[in-house]
């Protein structure tokens, strides 16, 4: 059996973000929502394989935005390519600003003293990317999007990165023709993206 098949990752009911209240696309109030999102009472492991067919639950996935500034004072993020062998095959061959993934029950155990959001968010990075150079994060918006497929059954945590140094670089063959690329060029390629990123884009970086 697949991984997608046998893992149980953290969700919410859907019920409770509507209750919170709902948007579509991006929302900055982080306030309104993280507290009740990450509590214990609300949250469950489900398997995933069943949850990627199932809008009455939200999976919680961070979305990690690696942010350069160079001397000039121009911003680039880090970007790459999704391969085909990744777990979600709906966004194969996307373009993406962001990295994460889902939070598992493993990350729930594996850390005295850390949330299992903030653990498994550790473990996506570090299964993900190479990060060598210090770097400053703040937790930035939600993502909800219930105009895809995909987006139905996920809620995007946006966290990010400030690095002093644009040394990041993939940790995985699934992540492909990756690098800093400045804003204005990502924005002018915004179709090749992947809608989170879209999203993201538009909401925190477009003028």
């Amino acid at each position: 059996m697949s991984l997608v098949q046998t893992e149980r990752v953290l969700v919410v009911p859907t019920e409770l973000f509507h209750r919170l209240g709902y948007f579509q696309g991006f929302s900055s109030n982080t306030d309104a929502y993280l507290d009740e999102l990450l509590s214990p009472e609300n949250t469950t492991y489900r398997p995933r394989g069943e949850m990627e067919d199932d809008p009455s639950y939200k999976q919680l996935i961070p979305y990690v935005i690696f942010r350069y500034t160079d001397t000039e004072n121009c911003d680039q993020l880090f970007c790459y390519t999704r391969g085909t062998g990744q777990g979600e095959k709906r966004l194969h061959r996307k373009r993406s600003v962001g990295i994460g993934g889902h939070i598992s029950s493993d990350d729930a155990g594996s850390a005295e003293h850390i949330h299992p959001y903030d653990e498994g968010m550790r473990r996506e990075l570090n299964e993900e990317v190479i990060v060598e150079t210090p770097f400053r994060e703040i937790c930035t918006g939600l993502i909800n999007d219930d105009e895809t497929e995909v987006g139905r059954v996920h809620l995007g945590i946006v966290h990010l990165v400030d690095v002093e140094r644009p040394a990041v670089k993939s940790r995985e063959t699934e992540i492909v023709e990756a690098g800093f690329v400045p804003i204005d060029q990502l924005l002018a390629d915004w179709d090749s993206f992947e809608t989170w990123s879209q999203i993201c884009l538009d909401a925190l970086f477009r003028p």
